[in-house]
């Protein structure tokens, strides 16, 4: 496999891959012992995609979006998702204005760079698809006026998979919007020692973390993502994974032609991640999970719940080592 690393290409942009190890370095200042998440986190955004975080409450996500969103000199806006929220309340609204005897457009918090969707099956079927749409097209309508969004956008939705009253699940066709499905999970003893040393620390978040990037060089790496070099042997290795699950008998849906695509194109991020311009099959592997796993049911199941989840994960692992891996 021929290695780019010597190319002008990847002289040109090494110093920017170096430099992403100094933001996940950042991040991890106040977001403690997850590496991998970290990783991910910012692999989605460079492939311009989004985040669906299912886990139980107290485990970081919001620490997690901020510090990333900070890190990042981006903006950051949280909205708490409730069973009255109406699409308004998210995208923003046209409100008549008796002095100008106009119109005017008042735009909703999804009008932010990082928007961290708290519980989003909380909302009505409405809401999640008037920010999912958002979240698709990188633009919002209000009254028939269109409206970009900033760029980079980046959506990290979390849902609690414990409790179920009151809630909309997000149904596979919606989930499908989302680039990864992600579990932070319990820290570790020595991370939570960290934890709980600075919990009375003070002081903002803001004070701790000191930007790495802008918006202008976020949107130039992730331009860079489609110049990551994939040896052909690496493509029909991730191929390979897709056509496994379309043909087992475990699977009742398979991955679609988006999901090959969501695929290649965060494992080609993930790469940059770790400091490379061109791909290895540890980094298709890696984000198979992520990926693929909220866009596969099981055979024997209707629904994409937690339990659905954590089967296609297992069987996908299983798949994994089924699958030849490329020298």
């Amino acid at each position: 496999m021929e290695s780019m690393t010597d190319s002008p290409a990847a002289a040109e942009i090494q110093p920017r891959l170096r430099q992403l190890d100094r933001l996940v370095d950042a991040v991890e200042t106040v977001f403690h012992g997850k590496t991998r998440v970290v990783r991910l986190a910012l692999a989605a955004l460079l492939a311009r995609g989004h985040i669906l975080f299912e886990d139980v409450p107290g485990v970081g996500k919001t620490t997690l979006a901020h510090a990333l969103a900070h890190a990042l000199g981006l903006t950051f806006r949280r909205v708490q998702f409730t069973s009255d929220l109406l699409p308004s309340d998210v995208l923003g609204v046209s409100i008549y204005n008796p002095r100008t005897s106009e119109f005017e457009i008042r735009e909703g918090p999804v009008f932010t760079q990082v928007l961290l969707a708290d519980e989003i099956n909380r909302a009505p079927p409405r809401t999640q698809s008037g920010l999912l749409q958002a979240m698709q097209e990188g633009t919002v309508t209000i009254d028939d006026r269109t409206f970009p969004l900033p760029r980079p956008f980046l959506v990290l939705a979390t849902q609690n998979p414990l409790e179920h009253f009151g809630t909309y699940p997000l149904p596979e066709s919606q989930l499908d919007r989302f680039l990864m499905r992600l579990t932070i999970g319990y820290p570790d003893a020595e991370a939570e020692r960290r934890i709980l040393l600075e919990s009375g620390a003070g002081g903002a978040l803001e004070d701790r973390i000191r930007p790495v990037f802008d918006a202008p060089e976020v949107v130039r790496l992730q331009n860079e993502v489609d110049g990551v070099h994939a040896d052909p042997s690496i493509v029909d290795y991730l191929m390979r994974i897709v056509a496994r699950t379309r043909e087992s008998a475990a699977f009742s849906l398979g991955v679609s032609p988006r999901g090959s695509v969501a695929l290649f194109r965060a494992s080609r991020a993930f790469a940059m991640t770790r400091g490379r311009n061109y791909l290895v099959p540890d980094d298709v592997r890696d984000v198979v999970v992520p990926c693929l796993a909220h866009r596969l049911l099981p055979s024997g199941m209707t629904a994409a719940t937690l339990d659905a989840h954590e089967q296609s994960s297992a069987l996908l692992g299983a798949l994994l080592d089924e699958v030849e891996v490329p020298v």
